[in-house]
């Protein structure tokens, strides 16, 4: 174990100075598995105090796999790659905390801002600092009626440029989940079915769309991220679609009829641009009385248990 997990290291990479953890940085100097955490779902995807205890287990979790834990956030203008405990309470308990997506990170980090890392800026950020496997709930993607409002996730771009792999449970089923995958395409950013053919829907088990890959181990998983190693090129991320158990998913038909009141509510009142997730979200979670919430959270727990089995194996190899 580590000598001193909680004191940081000042990482130069380039130009911007990323603070490892002691845990993390002896983690990477001995080439032992890490797994990079977002902290946007303890800041803005939960309720307090649970948010909290919920972040705790998810690190709990990833050391139960024999791997390290990299919660990621800003605070105070610096970037940090893995959390004290305070720091993490932190996290959890400032109203003060913005959302930071990639985008977002030079100005917080020049105005000396503190924010939890979205998908693109915990995915930026921990390649940057080395680390290989990432763990999230659902990545962002093509919104529905993209033909009208040109709008996209910034996830899906950054991920074209950044040579991590992602554990995830598919793209937001609020989302065009069919044009997301052809965007993944034409960007080149790998998909792997974990256990499935199909491409999972978040908090559903499937979406119905099919994959044109399937792995069944971690090991399998390691052994496409050691090949992409070696045969180079462009880094791109790679997405390790898990679908969340059935027998925890939100019940599809329960699921299908919110959703389509969540869309109309939306037209209706004229939301558009970065509000329609948050609000989409929240509708589904207050008109599913919290099952949406839950099936979100067995996702998650799903995502990081696989995340660290996949860092284990590919640390082995």
């Amino acid at each position: 174990m580590p000598q001193n997990p909680s004191a940081p290291l000042s990482r130069e990479t380039g130009r911007t100075a990323l603070v490892l953890s002691g845990e993390v940085r002896e983690a990477l100097d001995e080439r032992r598995p890490v797994v990079a955490l977002e902290s946007t779902i303890i800041a803005h995807g939960l309720p307090r105090p649970r948010n909290l205890q919920v972040a705790r287990e998810l690190e709990d979790l990833v050391r139960k796999a024999e791997a390290v834990p990299a919660t990621v956030a800003v605070l105070d203008g610096r970037a940090h790659v893995g959390l004290r405990s305070d720091q993490l309470e932190r996290v959890a308990d400032d109203p003060g905390i913005r959302k930071l997506g990639h985008r977002d990170l030079a100005p917080a980090l020049a105005l000396g801002a503190s924010g939890a890392t979205t998908v693109s800026a915990t995915a930026f950020l921990a390649a940057r600092a080395g680390l290989g496997v990432f763990a999230t709930g659902g990545l962002g993607g093509v919104h529905r009626g993209w033909t009208r409002t040109q709008d996209e996730s910034a996830d899906l771009r950054l991920l074209a440029r950044t040579g991590i792999t992602v554990v995830c449970a598919g793209v937001k089923s609020i989302l065009d989940v069919p044009a997301t995958l052809q965007r993944l395409e034409t960007l080149g950013v790998g998909v792997l079915g974990y256990g499935t053919e199909h491409f999972p829907g978040f908090y559903l088990s499937s979406s119905g769309e099919r994959v044109d890959w399937t792995v069944r181990t971690p090991e399998e998983v390691a052994a496409v991220m050691r090949a992409r190693e070696r045969l180079g090129g462009p880094p791109t991320a790679l997405v390790v679609a898990n679908p969340v158990p059935e027998d925890e998913q939100l019940d599809p038909v329960v699921h299908d009829r919110v959703l389509a009141g969540a869309l109309d509510a939306c037209r209706k009142r004229g939301i558009t641009g970065q509000a329609v997730t948050p609000f989409l979200l929240e509708f589904l979670m207050r008109e599913t009385g919290g099952a949406s919430l839950e099936a979100n959270l067995a996702a998650v727990r799903g995502n990081v248990r696989l995340a660290a089995r996949i860092a284990v194996a590919a640390a082995a190899g």
